[in-house]
């Protein structure tokens, strides 16, 4: 090796900056290929402030209110819906109007609130025009601000209200009612996929094995876990 070549080999201002660009936190609300990276807030009002202006996809364009959250900044269950719909977009609140008031009950029942016990949030947090599916860019532009509400909260368990909250925490393509009262472990969280409210509502039997006692089971069970969690 020639003296030029070992000169060369130590001259560390020849080598690639392997560290990630620095980015301007003002720039995260305009546009979904900024990503959000992991510490971003501090606070959750610190996001909220972003989320009320935020153009990462076309639903800014459409709504009245962002959807942040809700509840004990930290509690021990995280609640993760879908989106917000026509009362919560006009109300800025997640999980308001009947599927809000059978969600109340339903914690209740295993004496949980969602002023004490729980956070409870959205995949998008941004009304989806028709209460339609959030699309998967949509969804992928708002994972940033769900994953740091995940780090802020710090729960022990999340539970997973619908096939668009599995799919896009978890990954899991199957159905609810194939997986829903199962216990998934992930990153050191207890994750539960437990069937939406609204789905509640349209199925309003409580035989043995119909959603609503599928659903009163599930929910003991999160009782009982979270009692041992807590020990």
């Amino acid at each position: 090796m020639t003296a030029e070549n070992q000169i060369d080999l130590f001259n560390l201002s020849s080598i690639p900056d392997a560290s990630p660009p620095l980015i301007d936190p003002e720039q995260i609300p305009t546009d979904s290929k900024i990503f959000i990276p992991v510490g971003t807030y501090a606070t959750m009002d610190a996001m909220k402030q972003h989320c009320n202006r935020c153009y990462r996809c076309e639903l800014g364009h459409t709504r009245t209110n962002a959807v942040v959250g809700e509840g004990n900044l930290n509690a021990d269950i995280m609640i993760v819906g879908e989106g917000p719909g026509q009362t919560e977009d006009a109300t800025g609140r997640p999980f308001v109007g009947r599927s809000g008031e059978l969600l109340d009950k339903i914690l209740a029942a295993v004496k949980l609130t969602r002023d004490q016990d729980v956070f409870i949030c959205n995949v998008v947090k941004c009304r989806p025009p028709e209460n339609r599916d959030p699309k998967p860019a949509e969804a992928a532009a708002c994972k940033g601000y769900l994953l740091e509400q995940i780090r802020l909260v710090d729960p022990k368990i999340i539970l997973l209200t619908g096939k668009i909250a599995l799919l896009n925490l978890l990954g899991i393509k199957q159905g609810i009612t194939k997986v829903r009262g199962q216990w998934i472990e992930q990153d050191g969280r207890l994750y539960m996929p437990i069937f939406h409210p609204a789905y509640l509502l349209r199925n309003q039997s409580r035989e043995v094995g119909q959603p609503k006692w599928l659903m009163w089971q599930d929910v003991q069970a999160v009782r009982t876990k979270l009692d041992e969690l807590r020990q």
